[in-house]
């Protein structure tokens, strides 16, 4: 009996015990997972998002539009040499759709100037001077004239090597497939930059043998209006001089004249 009623004793004491305990926390770790649980959250909310618009970036405009809608139906070509068309200029109109370096047939296309050296070195220093003046002008314009020749069959020459390029180009833009990656969309990009790169250089040279043009009939206009002054100022210095060797040779003339 009595090691029946130590034994209760004993259990009741430690259920006592053990309905007493107190449960500890740490408000300082309690806030740190709270403030790393909702960082993980706008950080899971923020790659959700970017994913989303990198899908719609990588989604090609042929998914919303027609991409021939942009291709050119039918391009100009270039002119092509037909020899039959061309009787008295065949020669020129090759070396403007070829190239003519040497000038060969533009030499051949217009009138030559005669062998004029030892007749300007007969005259004046004055009269020389002017004389040089205009054949350098004869030779400016030709100069520029072979020129711009031939730049313009050398565009028109590779011009036509361009256009395969173009038209490939061209085919792989409005290409609606969807297989084509960023990487392949970069590379059309940089085509396009080179050959529009070498367009512009094209048209950098033809604006050059217009403005070599626009020279030669500006110092043209020069020398006629420097001509036409220089003859003014003659005859305001030189008038009446001139005027009275006139009456004085015309009097002559009357006095000596007579009857045949």
């Amino acid at each position: 009996m009595r090691r029946t009623l130590l034994a209760i004793i004993i259990v009741t004491l430690v259920a006592t015990e053990s309905s007493a305990q107190i449960v500890v926390t740490d408000p300082a770790v309690t806030l740190r997972n709270s403030i790393t649980a909702v960082l993980k959250e706008y950080l899971l909310n923020v790659q959700r998002d970017q994913h989303a618009k990198l899908r719609r970036m990588a989604r090609r405009l042929s998914v919303f539009a027609n991409l021939d809608k942009y291709a050119v139906v039918d391009p100009p070509r270039w002119r092509t040499r037909r020899p039959e068309e061309f009787l008295f200029d065949g020669d020129y109109n090759a070396a403007l759709i070829f190239g003519d370096p040497t000038g060969a047939a533009y030499t051949a296309f217009t009138q030559p100037v005669m062998a004029a050296q030892q007749l300007v070195n007969r005259l004046p220093s004055a009269a020389r001077r002017a004389f040089q003046a205009r054949l350098a002008t004869l030779n400016v314009a030709d100069a520029a004239a072979i020129s711009a020749t031939n730049d313009t069959g050398q565009l028109r020459r590779n011009g036509k090597r361009e256009l395969p390029a173009i038209d490939a180009l061209e085919a792989n833009v409005v290409d609606p497939s969807n297989e084509q990656s960023a990487t392949a969309v970069l590379d059309k990009i940089s085509g396009a930059v080179l050959i529009g790169a070498r367009q512009r250089q094209a048209r950098t040279q033809l604006l050059a043998g217009v403005v070599e043009q626009l020279l030669v009939d500006s110092k043209r206009a020069r020398d006629t209006e420097t001509a036409s002054m220089n003859m003014q100022l003659m005859t305001w210095r030189d008038g009446k001089a001139a005027n009275r060797a006139f009456v004085a040779g015309a009097g002559d003339a009357l006095c000596n004249w007579r009857q045949p």
